[in-house]
């Protein structure tokens, strides 16, 4: 049965779209995977056929970023927020300091964790201006003695994006869950990059974990296995039964962005043009449509907008979910309209929703 036809085109945060062609191979495949002999639901985590697909999703990874020597790719549970408690457990110690910049929601998440075993310095707070903009270099109070300095790569609810790193004495701990291979990174600068998959390369139920030696010879003894990072490294992310159907898609979409769109650089290009269409839908508006980011700050995954009146918005949303353009509701903390527009967002999703905006102005103006 083909249900192409009913399918919408989903804004959703997330757990967010993922390519036609991934999800075509993991339909064919879902009763039986070639040489597994069952669904990849049902074979063994400890079988060759299995061990196969999660080395592929490691190398793809490793191939995409240009993985330096000396950094590690994990898979673990529980999503990015586990990794919130996870990194300060196995870094900070006690009478240690790690550096927090805070650009949104999910990077105050991230610091409330860490004050449970460590000691914190807020590098900067964007709070005053609504997490609109990303600060400058000149704008940090980095403590130069810090083990580490975390940073939110691209916050989904307030819609803004590092263009580029901060720079920082001390090694750059990063949740990229929202732009994680959307573009390339100069890995080098990080000792420790995680994301949850459900944003931009999978569905729900893994956190990708990218830790260097220099991070990993930081952690203590004693701690819990499943959250001894050492643990992981040394099982090769099958010390327990992972989230097999996760890693299973995750190996389809890295496969997908290597060899079908070509890699970071191109993936980078297409999302800068989808992006564009939206912000240029936006600035094009003559103020009927106001951007929620600084234009420097702007986020390629997730655009955030106003319309003039609540009762627009409300009236934006359900109209254009009639259109088949759903999941466009911003968040509570932000309002408006969000449209997130992950790597594998058609850019006719893209044009569609651009239009809708534009006969909505026309109509609503």
């Amino acid at each position: 049965m083909n249900n192409h036809a009913s399918r919408v085109y989903s804004f959703t945060a997330g757990p967010a779209v993922l390519p036609m062609p991934v999800l075509e191979q993991a339909q064919a495949d879902l009763l039986c995977l070639p040489g597994g002999g069952a669904s990849i639901l049902e074979i063994s985590h400890r079988s060759k056929v299995f061990e196969a697909i999660l080395d592929e999703a490691i190398n793809n990874i490793k191939q995409l970023l240009g993985l330096p020597e000396g950094y590690h790719v994990l898979f673990v549970g529980g999503g990015a927020s586990t990794q919130f408690a996870t990194i300060p457990a196995n870094i900070l110690g006690k009478e240690e300091t790690a550096n927090y910049i805070l650009t949104g929601t999910w990077g105050k998440k991230a610091l409330a964790e860490a004050k449970l075993f460590g000691k914190t310095n807020v590098a900067w707070d964007g709070k005053a201006d609504n997490y609109n903009h990303v600060p400058a270099d000149s704008e940090l109070n980095l403590d130069p003695n810090a083990v580490y300095t975390h940073i939110t790569s691209n916050e989904t609810i307030q819609g803004v994006e590092f263009q580029t790193e901060p720079a920082s004495a001390a090694p750059l701990v990063c949740d990229a869950s929202s732009d994680f291979l959307s573009r390339p990174m100069d890995v080098s600068k990080y000792g420790l990059i995680y994301a949850g998959a459900q944003k931009n390369i999978g569905p729900a139920g893994a956190a990708v974990v990218i830790i260097r030696d220099d991070m990993v010879a930081r952690i203590p003894d004693g701690l819990p296995s499943m959250i001894d990072y050492r643990t992981h490294i040394k099982n090769n992310s099958l010390y327990n039964t992972p989230p097999a159907f996760t890693i299973y898609i995750i190996s389809l979409v890295t496969r997908w962005i290597k060899d079908t769109v070509g890699g970071l650089d191109a993936m980078q290009k297409l999302n800068q043009e989808k992006a564009g269409w939206l912000y240029s839908a936006i600035d094009g508006s003559n103020g009927y449509y106001k951007g929620h980011a600084v234009p420097s700050s702007r986020s390629m995954m997730n655009v955030t907008w106003r319309l003039p009146s609540d009762e627009l918005e409300a009236k934006f949303v359900t109209e254009a979910k009639a259109a088949g353009l759903w999941e466009l509701k911003g968040h509570r903390s932000v309002g408006g309209i969000r449209a997130s527009i992950y790597n594998a967002m058609p850019a006719e999703g893209v044009k569609a929703l651009v239009q809708f905006m534009q006969e909505f102005q026309t109509k609503n103006g």
